[in-house]
């Protein structure tokens, strides 16, 4: 099983290669060879978190041995953590490539659109895997420069604009990340994560971790899009070709933000109140602001965007909660509740924001329009769009008996046991309010007076709605991560992996 692990990235970018040499000579070959390298990845992480997902697996690429103890070698690392963001990722990158085989007719270069697209998921799926912080940075890398391509892909006005905003802030949260890691370096003399996590214990409260750990919040708080570092995600999301709307919302922030910043906070710096006090206030923030400006939006696409800045909040306010309760000395149990409340909306956010952004663009490729203002009455014309964007609606929502409801729920409840009741009482009032947007979204999309020109009006094609439906069955299929057989199978290792690290709190010094 160890030498398969090198597959998520060597197959992917091995794609990406292969599809500009051959995908010019045969005509269906860049779809067909995207479609394969993604169904079989997804196919070899559910083997994984089914058989394997109690253990943790360490590759070394080219065979290199530790040597008098130091790790020389570079290692490949897939654990409980990283074994569900893997599902993910492929499953989310393998449904965006069957949904894109209708979608691109309007776009030219398809064979540049798939190899960027096998180029994301290659640095997506490394940046998950890696052991060491210098890979790491090289894969984040791959996988920001070939989105900020992609969101250039429509090669208009408003494409080129957002794609450059994009590489302007992502540029500065590569900037910072990489000044964290030369301290790191500097300071450990290792690049190597574990390595690295065992020595920096020993320098817990010390001034320049934290200077180390404020540079990751900024750098990987922006790939994350946490507010007030959100700038570029509504422009960005918004312009995208729809199918990578899906993936960047889907996945890519939470695979190049959310996660690592996930596992170096839990398990290579040790964990202190005010790094946990920092990250809970800007998932509230986020939380909070993303969900206002949304009510204001009447650009499908952007509503959307904002919409994902606000579920990214609810993430990062179950996972701040843990890192709280951890750092406080309190109970393991509450700590577990909280961080598995932010790993299960992980999950549901991941498929149900795919699927939304994938219904927006259906709507698009049929109608031509994105504002809300001038669509109406397109149940009728689109029944597969409208129930399955009712589906992701309703799980983002977080309405029974959705996979969302079920997340919140257990982050509110986490948030009560925690005595944190504001921020129960602003979750809870955030999901009313993502309610009623989405419910305005839906009713004038769906149920409003029909809008000119509607006759001409049908359901976008099969391999479009096959994505489509396929996701809105998983937003009711992963409620039954709320039952403790599948969730022990599922996404209790991953809440294990991060549980095992030092709880301690920590003073400055």
């Amino acid at each position: 099983m160890e030498s398969l692990i090198a597959l998520y990235v060597i197959l992917p970018l091995g794609a990406a290669f292969l599809i500009p040499l051959i995908g010019r000579f045969v005509q269906f070959f860049a779809k067909t060879i995207s479609a394969l390298v993604f169904a079989g990845l997804t196919a070899l992480s559910v083997v994984y978190i089914s058989v394997f997902h109690t253990e943790t697996i360490r590759y070394a690429v080219g065979g290199w041995q530790a040597a008098n103890g130091i790790p020389i070698a570079i290692y490949l690392v897939l654990d409980g953590f990283s074994g569900i963001i893997l599902v993910m990722i492929n499953l989310v990158t393998f449904f965006a490539v069957v949904y894109s085989f209708s979608y691109l007719k309007k776009y030219t270069a398809k064979n540049n659109f798939y190899a960027l697209l096998c180029l994301m998921a290659a640095g997506m799926n490394g940046v998950v895997l890696t052991g060491d912080l210098f890979n790491l940075y090289v894969f984040m890398e791959i996988a920001a420069i070939a989105s900020y391509a992609l969101v250039a892909f429509g090669v208009e006005k408003e494409e080129l604009e957002a794609s450059f905003k994009y590489q302007v802030l992502g540029g500065m949260a590569s900037l910072f990340i990489l000044l964290g890691i030369g301290l790191v370096y500097w300071t450990t003399s290792t690049l190597n994560m574990a390595d690295a996590s065992r020595i920096l214990k020993d320098y817990a409260g010390y001034r320049i971790v934290i200077f180390i750990q404020l540079l990751f919040i900024a750098g990987f708080g922006m790939k994350s899009a946490l507010v007030p570092f959100h700038a570029w995600l509504p422009d960005a999301h918004s312009s995208a070709p729809s199918p990578i709307s899906s993936m960047l919302s889907g996945v890519l922030i939470k695979a190049i933000g959310i996660y690592v910043l996930i596992r170096l906070f839990f398990t290579m710096f040790s964990i202190s109140y005010e790094i946990a006090l920092t990250i809970t206030v800007l998932g509230v923030l986020s939380m909070l602001t993303g969900g206002v400006l949304a009510i204001g939006q009447w650009d499908y696409k952007r509503l959307l965007a904002y919409s994902s800045i606000s579920q990214v909040g609810y993430i990062i306010i179950g996972l701040g909660i843990g890192m709280l309760v951890m750092a406080n000395n309190g109970s393991r149990e509450i700590a577990a509740l909280a961080i598995f409340g932010g790993l299960f909306h992980l999950v549901n956010h991941a498929v149900a924001k795919g699927l939304l952004f994938m219904t927006a663009g259906s709507v698009e490729y049929a109608t031509g329009i994105r504002d809300l203002k001038k669509l109406g009455g397109l149940a009728g014309k689109m029944p597969i769009t409208s129930a399955t964007s009712f589906s992701g609606s309703m799980a983002i929502s977080g309405l029974p008996p959705f996979s969302g409801f079920f997340s919140k729920l257990v982050i509110i409840i986490a948030a009560i046991k925690a005595h944190y009741f504001v921020i129960a009482f602003l979750a809870a009032g955030m999901s009313i309010v993502t309610l009623a947007y989405f419910l305005r979204l839906q009713k004038g999309l769906f149920a409003a007076k029909p809008m000119a020109g509607i006759e001409k009006i049908k359901e976008v094609p099969f391999a479009m709605t096959f994505s489509m439906v396929c996701l809105a069955i998983g937003c009711i299929a992963l409620s039954a991560l709320i039952f403790p057989g599948v969730r022990d199978a599922i996404i209790t290792p991953a809440v294990k992996v991060l549980m095992e690290v030092s709880n301690q709190p920590v003073t400055i010094k």
